[in-house]
């Protein structure tokens, strides 16, 4: 019992970082989508790209933090695969770029690595959540 409390508090706990962490580069990309593109030197220089921005990084990233939230009370187990995904895909999209582009810069090395380790995270948290939560059906 104590085990599965334990649990269900880290998984809702990494699910809210990484809400939250989703969240602050939703309001950044709303608020001004220049300053998104500025971590990584590129320039917007229409409405098209900032528009663009916006939808993306702030329209789309919120809701995923939305969606985190909601799952985080309602659907655990989902949640930490939802991450498992997302944190994922980011990592595999910055290896493909290593190999079809070439190296990285610091930014993205720093985010390689930060992806990685919260993908790798999400599935232990999933993996641990099956053997410690019994499943619905076995109820």
């Amino acid at each position: 019992m104590k085990t599965q409390r334990t649990m269900t508090l880290a998984s809702k706990g990494y699910i809210l970082l990484s809400a939250l962490s989703l969240l602050s580069v939703s309001v950044m990309a709303f608020a001004n989508p220049q300053s998104v593109m500025d971590l990584v030197n590129v320039q917007l220089n229409n409405t098209d790209a900032l528009s663009s921005i916006r939808g993306v990084y702030g329209g789309v990233g919120m809701t995923l933090v939305l969606s985190l939230l909601y799952l985080m009370l309602r659907d655990t187990q989902s949640g930490l695969l939802l991450l498992c995904l997302l944190w994922g895909f980011y990592a595999l999209s910055r290896t493909i770029t290593i190999f079809s582009e070439g190296p990285l810069g610091d930014f993205g090395n720093q985010w390689l690595l930060t992806e990685s380790v919260f993908f790798i995270l999400a599935l232990a948290l999933a993996l641990a959540n099956r053997k410690a939560i019994p499943s619905k059906k076995a109820r």
